[in-house]
């Protein structure tokens, strides 16, 4: 592995589903000739993926270009797996778009790209596909640029105009060299190309791009006054402003026709990532603190300084047992050693707090799409570390004796809900186990059980990461389980007042139980609970069973009447009752109060009330009319609308009330309306009264 931060390239492909992600790596690494038939690290699904056309894991490869190496962490484009194109962006020092000249560039693209710019992610974009007979370069960096704003230009034209496809030849806009691909051969012809006006306005948008961002306040007059600048001065400027993030050019990328030879555009892609992406040594590390949340120094990428390294992803190999990939930001990882893993702040996904010591397995380092055993992993490396029992996905590697934690990924909250039952007893023995190793690979899942309706819940991104998980439950951990339909946490209430009569007499020789009471119910209004009025005159109910049959009151409500709901919002008054010297008990008066209000209740009626939730949906303004009436058929209100300011310009915030009921898909749904650019929160708000004709079918299928 290299010894410096230097000698590095951590570079993530990001991009939609299609783009071609996964075949650049393979090509790229074939032109270092890094190729190679191994399992790819943190390799790829056996099942799943087998069986459909996106990849579904974060991948990770090596090559080695001009004494430098290249890590190369292709992600998913499906928006189900983010939580592994989140590992990628942790764990890379710049981020690769992958467009493609067919496709253009979708809506979660679109919004990735900002969220790069936000933190001044160097980034670059590779337009793919330029071998389809649709494809169009000129279009598609003409998308690129609508889509991510300014700076984002192309430094190579294919064939050396702006004409749609590609051939076998490049025109450097800087340079004016025609590079030539001629089957494994590539040559530079160091000929000045004969630009048309398309490209000369294009080379012109490039030179003042790069002018715009150089520290030679000279260059734009010296520009302006009809100097020839001098192409290197430019590509150096260029290349600073890739590395902090300002200016973004756009490469041409074709596979040959014959699928032999040289890929068009794969060296020049090459030589960009050296030369222009940052080294971990010149990209900022993420924030971090002590593990008791105080501040404390920051950190350099030195390979001799403390230890602070991140676990970027995990998962289970049935040979190996767990292995985990780690990005080193600070000093160096070695095997056997013993580190503090720290992870917080994620308890309510499952994810418990933990602060222990544990010791270093086997280190492995990728070797092309194979891996290879190291005896160290400095800082800038990415390295797979095999047997780390406690460490998972998210979590923090750091000195013993000087602890730190980095600051947490931002995740999206998991929002489609999936009820999984065990098939089989042996099943559910082995299922709390593998649930708890599979949130500690997956930190975009939610293991929880409903208190209320008892069901065991995944909370997923989407269809297809609930599928993966119980295919995963399945192969990987040999526990089977079935789906089920989510249910909905009710609340009941009486329609009513009503009376009601609790008889409890029971006298089979010996001490008998003996309680009767008489209630009456009415409704409160929604939010005011359980009230419980004392009436009784005369002593018909002894003063020391009162509190019983206030207790007995409370254990039915919980329970509920109809449909194993509590019942709430209700006001109960104790008006007579009987009690006997010898037979009555505080038991016997608990059951006397619950039988009575299932009397009333009975006579007055149970209404149903259903969870409304506060959604607030974000999304394009070209979509906002969509969602709104989508939302209002899901028996929502919508109740305000919200632009947002300068860093979202075209975008607002819906926000609306809407049955809980009514959301179990919206996760999957408003992908769908939105063409995966709207997200979403949800928070219960209150309970409202169920319509009547779906209370009834509700109440037919729980009652009893």
């Amino acid at each position: 592995m290299p010894s410096t931060a230097a000698e590095v390239r951590n570079v993530v492909l990001v991009g939609h589903t299609g783009a071609g992600k996964t075949a650049l790596a393979e090509d790229l690494l074939a032109v270092a000739g890094a190729g190679g038939a191994g399992a790819a690290p943190q390799g790829r699904p056996r099942g799943a993926e087998h069986r459909s056309s996106r990849g579904i894991n974060l991948t990770l490869s090596a090559l080695r270009h001009r004494d430098m190496t290249i890590n190369l962490l292709d992600t998913p484009g499906y928006p189900d797996f983010v939580g592994e194109l989140r590992a990628g962006l942790r764990a890379a020092d710049a981020a690769l778009f992958v467009v493609s000249a067919v496709d253009g560039v979708d809506g979660a693209t679109r919004a990735l790209w900002a969220e790069c710019a936000a933190v001044d992610m160097p980034r670059a974009v590779v337009v793919t596909r330029l071998d389809h007979p649709r494809a169009d370069f000129a279009a598609a960096v003409t998308a690129c640029q609508e889509a991510f704003g300014a700076g984002v230009l192309p430094v190579y034209l294919p064939d050396g105009a702006d004409q749609a496809g590609a051939g076998a030849r490049l025109v450097g806009l800087l340079t004016g060299h025609v590079v030539e691909y001629a089957g494994k051969d590539r040559h530079d012809l160091a000929d000045r190309a004969e630009l048309d006006g398309a490209a000369q306005d294009a080379r012109g948008a490039l030179i003042e791009g790069i002018i715009a961002e150089s520290e030679d306040e000279t260059l734009l007059d010296r520009y302006l006054g009809g100097e020839e600048l001098d192409p290197r001065t430019l590509l150096d400027d260029a290349e600073t402003a890739i590395a902090r993030g300002h200016f973004h050019p756009v490469l041409p990328f074709a596979r040959t026709a014959s699928g032999v030879g040289l890929p068009v555009g794969s060296v020049e892609l090459l030589d960009l990532m050296v030369d222009a992406f940052p080294s971990p040594a010149e990209h900022p590390l993420p924030p971090l603190t002590r593990c008791d949340g105080s501040g404390c120094p920051g950190m350099a990428a030195d390979p001799d300084g403390p230890l602070l390294a991140e676990v970027v992803r995990t998962t289970t190999d049935p040979y190996v047992g767990r292995m985990s990939l780690v990005r080193v930001f600070s000093g160096t990882l070695r095997p056997d050693a013993t580190v503090h893993v720290s992870g917080h702040g994620r308890a309510a996904a499952g994810h418990p707090d933990h602060d222990v010591d544990e010791k270093v397995g086997a280190l492995q380092a990728p070797d092309g799409t194979s891996l290879r055993a190291v005896d160290a992993c400095a800082a800038g490396g990415i390295c797979v570390v095999t047997k780390l029992g406690a460490a998972e996905t998210g979590d923090t590697l750091s000195d013993r004796d000087n602890p730190r934690l980095l600051a947490p990924w931002m995740m999206p909250e998991p929002l489609l809900p999936v009820a999984i039952t065990a098939r089989t007893k042996s099943d559910e023995d082995k299922l709390p186990t593998a649930l708890s190793r599979l949130a500690a690979e997956d930190p975009t899942v939610t293991v929880r059980t409903d208190a209320e309706t008892g069901q065991l819940l995944l909370w997923c991104m989407g269809e297809a990461h609930a599928d993966v998980l119980i295919e995963r439950l399945s192969g990987r951990y040999g526990v089977d389980v079935d789906r089920a339909e989510p249910r909905i946490a009710l609340r009941e209430t009486v329609r009513g007042p009503a009376h009601g009569l609790g008889r409890h007499v029971k006298q089979s020789g010996g001490h008998g139980q003996y309680a009767i009471c008489q209630i009456e119910v009415e409704p409160l209004p929604p939010g005011a609970g359980f009230e419980f009025v004392d009436e009784v005159v005369g002593g018909a109910v002894p003063r020391a069973f009162i509190p019983s049959v206030q207790k007995g009151l409370a254990a039915q409500l919980a329970r509920g009447v109809a449909t194993g709901n509590p019942m709430v919002d209700i006001r109960v008054r104790l008006v007579d009752g009987k009690a006997h010297s010898v037979d009555s008990s505080d038991l016997a008066f608990q059951v006397a109060g619950g039988l009575a209000l299932r009397d009333a209740a009975a006579k007055a009626g149970v209404a149903l009330l259903e969870p409304l939730l506060d959604v607030s949906v974000l999304v394009p303004d070209e979509h906002v009319g969509a969602v709104m009436g989508d939302l209002s058929g899901r028996r929502g209100r919508v109740i305000g609308m919200e632009p947002l300011g300068a860093g979202d310009v075209g975008r607002t915030v819906v926000r609306a009330e809407v049955p809980e009921l009514e959301m179990l898909r919206y996760a999957i749904e408003l992908r769908a309306l939105s063409h995966g650019t709207g997200t979403f929160t949800r928070h219960l708000t209150r309970y409202e009264p169920m319509p009547e004709q779906l209370a009834a079918t509700v109440l037919k299928d729980r009652s009893g």
